[in-house]
């Protein structure tokens, strides 16, 4: 293989256009333009290298052999030796110094590529700046400290959803084939290269399929692999082995033909390969400026790889035109390559950054918040009772109040049970905007917010509506130990954990307070990178505490564990402005201070008459048990009963202590004096907003009352927490919530000590790795606000289902310390994810466009370099028609890895990218109308309709009567009105409120994308 044939290889790997069988995402649209591509660089660009070549002059060797065979003849025929001929020497130096165009070619084609496949690692630019031989350059800006890593100006894309959940049904719909990998071998080498191996999909050859449940189950591995080969060739492999031993009720649907232009026999089965393990192996990064680090790169390789300080020979002219012609002819091949890299790179950078749809929107409320008015509706849906069953046990109610079902029995039910949770996704549109019309200041009435949506994205999508509004954030990711979810690219472990982190924390600071808290779970595996990352984001000032966490005892498999045993995790702790900083007094329950040993006999008495007597005497005589006899008759139960003696009758038991002269006044100095003369008496001395002062012989009586605090509902003896946590082990975790969560779930008091640390009642938390629920259970039992986010498949078995448990009234976790008792009223809603945006895109080009293309070579290559994405996919992306019927916009939608026609949630969306705080929202003859507050304070309507069903009059006319009835309110400051209309013309005098058109503000929030 020749360069030239080389360097196209490497540009059709790169530009995506080599992978024809992949109809997902950026390859479906790179593989409709996979023929134009391949012919522009073999035909029209690679061949601009001879021409600029040619520019110079450099490949004229024929012309300067005819002139030497000329001279050398006219030599000879003077009988003068050609060989003492100066000129002929010069001529015959010249022609050795002088190239063909072929070799001159070959040599850039060489660079070409290596350049590019130097900086190019499957789908990704690296930033791996080769200065020489095994060492790089990293750029350096005169940091005290710098830290870098490979993919620190990449956004990390992948997810682990399809490595972990790949499904799609066949035939009818009815039934399943899902991909799983073999557990045993995931687990025990978690998908990472060992010694350089490289992690490849693999059919399970010991078990390759099973039927489960009428469910196809194919089996892989994802391990380091001995033998390389490439992804086609294993998964054709997997595909022959399976075609041949698929059952028979199988083969019709799973062999169907579904063609491409390059593969007109591949297969239903084929396809699902092809893009489960490609999935999982491509589009790990979006460079963040591509173009200006490939043409820095570029700059860098010329001078460092090309051009040659030393064997620079200004001497002679040829030779040093000849340098230059080659560096030019890379570079503006190069930089055409690169713009259109640049295009794909920032084009995907843009729909990455795109705000994302909410595509579902409901509401989980108890039903002590909804109206009789809507039980019978409720008694009758099937589906809402089926989940009540499956959560509830509804069925092991007192007989009483059920009998078989029937409707009259089930009013019943709803009017005494006040915690039963009512999902609003089993009801119609209809029913759901009733009820969400008899609330007033929604947004304030909902305890959370549930997002099912990569964490990224939410994020995003959240920064107008709560900017600087969470007082406190807590995250737990993944801790890429190499044994949890994270999926990494090979070789990349830690470089795409950290880029991960990195844009999710920093993104997630702009919606922190000023005096707000960050807090992370971690242990130490990542421990040092994530200290580092976050002193760079949050500044090494702001870092507070790094937490250590007892998480198990020196028991079973971990005693066998070499060296010292681990048991502990870490909490990393930072402010986001130290000035501004604004924590809490959190405490931890601790035993009983025995030192407090006197006991008040007669405290109902006055001062003057008190008596003492052990508190071991008192509890004795409490409970009628000899002192000597105390412990061996209560036996294990002591400690508690005598710690509850205690607390009970906190204020009469005190302790001795000495009153230091230094730090109280001279009457008390007195009165210490007076007491140590009149032994027998208690002296009293009051104080201002402090506790008052008794004292006897000198000695400072203090009270046990004071060292109680109230921890939950009950007032315990505590102390101040300091950086080692030993308290909250994951006793019986597993059970916590209802729910059960292999990995990583968080026992709710550590959660509780968190929150303690960096809010209080109705502050709002904030977690985006949410999953199994931990964080915003323990929100919600504690009285504050939250929001939480999580992508995971297991999101509606896992995450929502927690939350249903806890407003029914989950007793688990801080239940009892909270003395939580159910109740409670929630969103979630689903948003769209970038896969899905990619998988909406189409590719179209006018005839009227290519008219213009084909006229002029010059602007059909900008066109191409530069603009062909972005022009050719405008329409499958929102537009303003869209508008027309906002209520039947609909994208396609993957669930189970199946795309579905999907009705987007329009309202919901707008409602976040203004930043709206919803005080009502209520459909009203024919129209959506929203009503609430921006976070920069404008008081807003928003009014949504079909614009075929209610044009201008119909607008007008509701428009008057609506303002009309809100007669005496504080009018709107803006207005948003979904088509074309004229409202701003029924302004009268004294009017202030201003007109938008929705479209027009929605397309400008939705793509105003920055890099993070």
């Amino acid at each position: 293989m020749n360069n030239y044939e080389k360097l196209i290889n490497i540009l059709r790997e790169i530009f995506q256009i080599d992978q024809a069988d992949l109809d997902f995402g950026i390859y479906r649209i790179m593989n409709q333009k996979r023929e134009e591509i391949n012919e522009f660089l073999e035909y029209k660009l690679l061949p601009q290298v001879k021409k600029e070549i040619l520019k110079a002059n450099l490949g004229d060797a024929i012309a300067i052999k005819e002139e030497l065979k000329e001279l050398e003849a006219q030599l000879n025929a003077a009988e003068i030796d050609p060989k003492k001929s100066p000129k002929v020497q010069r001529l015959r130096e010249e022609l050795a110094n002088t190239q063909p165009i072929e070799r001159i070619e070959e040599d850039v084609f060489s660079h070409l590529a290596t350049f590019f496949k130097r900086y190019y690692d499957k789908g990704d630019f690296i930033s791996l700046r080769r200065y020489k031989k095994d060492t790089y350059a990293i750029p350096y800006e005169g940091e005290e400290v710098k830290l870098y890593w490979a993919n620190h100006d990449q956004y990390y894309i992948k997810s682990s959803e399809y490595l972990k959940n790949y499904q799609f049904k066949i035939g009818d719909g009815t039934r399943s084939v899902r991909f799983e990998l073999v557990e045993a071998n995931t687990e025990q080498n978690n998908n990472k290269a060992q010694n350089g191996k490289e992690r490849q999909f693999r059919i399970y050859e010991e078990k390759p399929m099973d039927v489960v449940n009428g469910d196809l189950h194919i089996y892989f591995t994802y391990l380091p692999s001995e033998k390389k080969a490439k992804r086609e060739e294993l998964n054709k492999t997997a595909f022959d082995t399976l075609k041949t031993a698929l059952p028979t009720d199988w083969t019709t649907d799973l062999l169907q033909k579904v063609p491409t232009k390059t593969n007109a026999d591949r297969t239903l089965l084929e396809k699902h390969i092809n893009d489960f393990t490609a999935r999982n192996t491509f589009d790990y990064f979006i460079h963040k400026d591509l173009g200006n680090f490939l043409r820095r790169e570029l700059d860098f390789y010329i001078k460092n790889d090309v051009l040659y300080i030393d064997d620079i020979d200004t001497t002679d002219t040829k030779i040093f035109i000849r340098q230059l012609a080659k560096i030019k002819a890379l570079k503006i091949i190069a930089h055409k390559v690169i713009a259109f890299l640049e295009q794909l790179e920032n084009f995907q950078k843009r729909l990455w950054l795109k705000k994302k749809f909410v595509v579902a929107t409901n509401y989980c409320i108890t039903l002590n918040k909804i109206p009789e008015s809507y039980h019978q509706e409720i008694a009758q849906n099937e589906a809402q009772w089926t989940e009540w069953e499956q959560l509830f046990a509804i069925s092991e109610l007192p007989k009483d109040l059920f009998n078989g079902g029937a409707t009259s029995d089930r009013m019943t039910i709803l009017k005494q049970q006040a915690h039963l949770v009512l999902d609003t996704h089993f009801f119609n549109e209809d029913f759901k905007y009733r009820l969400l019309a008899e609330f007033d200041n929604l947004d304030e009435q909902t305890d959370g917010l549930l997002i099912n949506s990569e964490n990224f994205q939410a994020l995003e999508l959240l920064q107008e509506r709560f900017k600087s509004q969470v007082d406190c954030t807590y995250i737990d990711p993944p801790y890429n130990t190499g044994n949890d979810d994270f999926i990494y690219k090979d070789n990349f472990q830690h470089s795409s954990w950290m880029s991960m982190l990195t844009d999710r924390v920093e993104i997630s600071n702009s919606l922190l307070k000023e005096e707000g808290t960050f807090s992370m779970s971690i242990d130490i595996k990542e421990l040092d990178k994530s200290i580092a990352l976050l002193d760079i984001i949050f500044g090494e000032e702001n870092r507070k505490s790094n937490i250590t966490v007892k998480r198990g005892s020196v028991t079973g498999a971990k005693v066998i564990n070499p060296g010292v045993v681990n048991l502990s995790e870490n909490v990393l702790l930072y402010s986001k402005r130290t000035k501004e900083w604004n924590p809490k007094r959190a405490f931890r329950e601790k035993e009983y201070d025995t030192r407090y040993n006197l006991f008040i006999q007669n405290f109902e008495k006055g001062y003057t008459e008190w008596s003492f007597c052990s508190v071991l005497d008192a509890f004795s005589k409490e409970l009628k048990i000899e002192k000597s006899r105390l412990r061996k008759t209560l036996g294990e139960s002591y400690n508690e009963k005598l710690r509850d003696f205690v607390i009970n009758n906190a204020e009469r038991i005190a302790q001795p202590a000495t009153l230091d002269e230094n730090s109280v006044s001279q009457k008390a100095i007195e009165i210490k004096k007076r007491s140590i003369a009149e032994p027998d008496k208690i002296f009293y001395h009051q104080r201002e907003n402090k506790n008052d002062y008794y004292i006897k012989k000198g000695k400072l009586i203090l009270f046990y009352k004071d060292r109680l605090v109230k921890i939950g509902t009950e007032e315990v003896p505590a102390e101040r927490v300091s950086d080692i946590w030993d308290d909250v082990l994951p006793n019986d975790l597993h059970n916590e919530g209802g729910v059960i969560l292999r990995k990583g779930k968080k026992p709710e008091k550590l959660i509780h000590r968190v929150f303690d640390i960096g809010s209080e009642n109705k502050d709002l938390i904030l977690d985006y790795f949410l999953g199994s629920g931990t964080a915003s259970a323990v929100a919600q039992k504690t009285g504050r606000k939250w929001i939480g986010v999580d992508v995971g498949d297991y999101f509606r078995v896992k995450s929502l289902e927690r939350m249903k448990n806890t407003l029914y009234g989950d007793s688990s976790g801080i239940s009892q310390i909270m003395g939580w008792k159910g109740g409670g009223f929630f969103k979630y809603l689903r948003l769209e994810s970038y896969e899905d945006t990619l998988n909406n895109l189409r590719a179209v080009r006018k005839q009227t466009q290519q008219n213009v293309l084909d006229l002029n070579d010059t602007f059909y290559e900008e066109y191409l370099l530069g603009y062909m994405l972005d022009t050719e996919t405008s329409e499958s992306l929102l537009t303003v028609k869209d508008f027309a019927n906002p209520f039947d916009y609909q994208l396609h939608i993957t669930e189970n890895n199946e795309p579905k026609p999907t009705t987007v949630d329009m309202v919901e969306t707008f409602n976040y990218l203004i930043g709206l705080k919803v005080a009502t929202i209520k459909s009203i003859d024919g129209f959506r109308v929203v009503t609430g507050t921006k976070r920069t304070g404008e008081r807003s309507l928003v009014i949504w309709r079909n614009t075929a069903e209610k044009d201008n009059d119909a607008l007008l006319v509701f428009f008057e009567k609506y303002m009309a009835e809100k007669e005496g309110f504080e009018p709107p400051q803006h207005i948003y009105i979904n088509g074309d209309n004229t409202i701003a013309n029924v302004q009268k005098t004294g009017d202030t409120w201003k007109v938008y058109l929705t479209e027009q503000v929605f397309l400008q929030q939705m793509f105003d994308v920055q890099d993070v």
